[in-house]
């Protein structure tokens, strides 16, 4: 499928989940209602940005729309099971209208709590992503593979060159700049520690669950 098809299709899944109609994302996101039935319709590229605010406004991480399903399992009934395993041809890319970042989903479709994405990003490019989950413990570690690149967390600006890592929690606004004349390529590992859905009370859960679960992030690329 078509990445911008897909998108469209991921978008229409997650709203119809949490019921939403395209008024009520409108407001929740920022985005206006027109601008989402185009996307939802295949005929809008969104941006980085824009994806951003509709996953705010969502209450999912941005990867959501690169997703196989609404809830990582098979389609529908009697599909097979998602695969373990994905060639490096099959996995999708997806390109930025506005800075022409490049992004390619390296992990397999299978359910996993840590996601894999390398980057491609331009020089001089800026994207500024509010990245900020309701609901959800989400952890990213960019490892920097190539160029230079800037990462703004909060107010913490981290100057990355090719071998560092810098980690970080989806709980704040972060800014992407390549401040360097090449392309800047990394690898971006997530991982949701706690799920989207509420938790049980720490009262109801095991002893051994309790004792190793982590609160959950009420509010925060």
């Amino acid at each position: 499928m078509d990445i911008h098809h897909h998108i469209a299709q991921r978008l229409r899944e997650l709203r119809s989940a949490r019921g939403y109609s395209l008024d009520a994302l409108a407001e929740r996101s920022g985005v206006s209602r027109s601008n989402i039935s185009l996307i939802e319709r295949g005929e809008s590229s969104p941006t980085a940005a824009v994806l951003d605010k509709l996953a705010i406004g969502l209450g999912v991480a941005l990867a959501s729309f690169f997703d196989e399903s609404a809830d990582g399992s098979a389609a529908h009934e009697g599909a097979a099971a998602p695969s373990p395993h994905i060639r490096a041809a099959d996995q999708p890319r997806w390109q930025d209208p506005a800075s022409g970042y490049v992004r390619r989903r390296l992990s397999p479709p299978a359910p996993s709590p840590l996601q894999l994405v390398e980057v491609v990003f331009p020089p001089g490019q800026r994207v500024a992503l509010d990245s900020a989950v309701p609901g959800a413990e989400i952890h990213q570690q960019v490892w920097l593979l190539e160029g230079r690149m800037e990462l703004t967390v909060g107010n913490t600006l981290w100057p990355l060159a090719a071998g560092d890592c810098l980690a970080m929690q989806l709980n704040q606004p972060i800014v992407f700049h390549n401040p360097g004349a090449t392309p800047a390529r990394y690898l971006v590992a997530l991982a949701t520690v706690a799920p989207f859905t509420q938790l049980a009370p720490r009262s109801q859960l095991p002893a051994r669950v309790a004792a190793t679960t982590p609160p959950t992030a009420r509010r925060k690329p």
